[in-house]
């Protein structure tokens, strides 16, 4: 189990090192916000120093339940309930076409129910879930140099580090700016939801007339095809989380280092985005979920500004 001790809820982990380092140190924060997300539901109050399954709390025998009607309405990308005649998921395994493994390592399964590796959110159920344990994500995360009209990088004035960008997308459901990711269809590879969520959320492919849409793929296969940073791979610290079902993420940052790819590529909010855009990278950022932890990853890596105070920086 992980233990809920740390104040910060990303304890500058990098995503290497957390595949397998099962004492991991991260609080829940987003995933104890009430009301639920989409609805009036109130989470149980969690104590931070209760979080932690290994913390015995005997009052805690029946959080809220909840589960979403457009869920339970049994779409493809859903669960049955876990009673529901037929349904025997393998759970910590491959499950026919549906990835039930966690990033985090081997999850315990109590009662026929998955419970969160990273302790108690007070409320069982899936929420807006549809898998009952991990829910597997992909965030592209796309970045280029913030460039003046000459065409010349453009340095931040207090640390002179060169200023990174990346497209963001405001998200519809909750109206805050994101990485523009998505759930990996059941059989999809990775890399694959990466290039197709990227097409969807912030360049409108789904809209795109064919001939338009092949000539998009064309501009796009040299960004994706190239060298990428696995920035992040784990569980992600979401509102939608719950004690049987939470989020997990994969985010990989594909750099355009020229501006050439990218510079001709119009941008175009679709699907699940109301809005798309480049923006600055910089610790003032405020973004949906652990995104704003996958982006400061990015701009340590390829050693761009993120904050004038030092102390925000990460050191393992």
């Amino acid at each position: 189990s992980f233990s809920s001790s740390s104040a910060n809820p990303w304890s500058c982990l990098h995503p290497v090192n957390m595949l397998h380092s099962y004492s991991a140190k991260f609080s829940h924060s987003k995933a104890l916000t009430s009301p639920y997300p989409g609805s009036h539901v109130e989470r149980s109050q969690v104590p931070e120093d209760k979080v932690g399954w290994l913390t015995e709390w005997k009052d805690y025998s029946s959080p809220v339940e909840y589960t979403a009607k457009a869920v339970l309405a049994g779409p493809n990308w859903a669960d049955p309930q876990i009673n529901a005649k037929g349904f025997s998921p393998k759970f910590n395994e491959r499950d026919g076409e549906v990835e039930r493994k966690s990033l985090s390592g081997l999850y315990t399964v109590e009662n026929g129910r998955p419970r969160n590796p990273a302790g108690r959110t007070g409320l069982t159920g899936r929420g807006l879930l549809g898998r009952w344990g991990p829910n597997h994500a992909a965030d592209p995360v796309v970045t280029r140099w913030k460039r003046d009209g000459s065409g010349n990088k453009v340095a931040h004035p207090v640390t002179g580090k060169n200023i990174l960008q990346f497209v963001a997308i405001k998200r519809r459901d909750c109206g805050e700016w994101a990485i523009p990711g998505g759930m990996v269809d059941p059989g999809e590879k990775i890399s694959a939801t990466l290039r197709r969520e990227f097409e969807e959320e912030a360049l409108n492919s789904l809209e795109k007339p064919p001939e338009e849409k092949a000539k998009l793929e064309k501009q796009l296969q040299k960004l994706f095809s190239q060298e990428h940073f696995v920035v992040y791979r784990g569980y992600v610290d979401d509102p939608r989380n719950t004690d049987n079902a939470w989020m997990e993420t994969e985010a990989v940052n594909y750099h355009d280092e020229t501006g050439e790819t990218m510079d001709n590529l119009p941008l175009e909010a679709g699907d699940d985005a109301g809005a798309v855009r480049w923006v600055d990278i910089s610790a003032k950022l405020e973004l949906y979920a652990s995104h704003s932890y996958f982006i400061q990853l990015v701009a340590e890596k390829l050693g761009a500004h993120w904050s004038e105070d030092p102390g925000h920086e990460c050191r393992e």
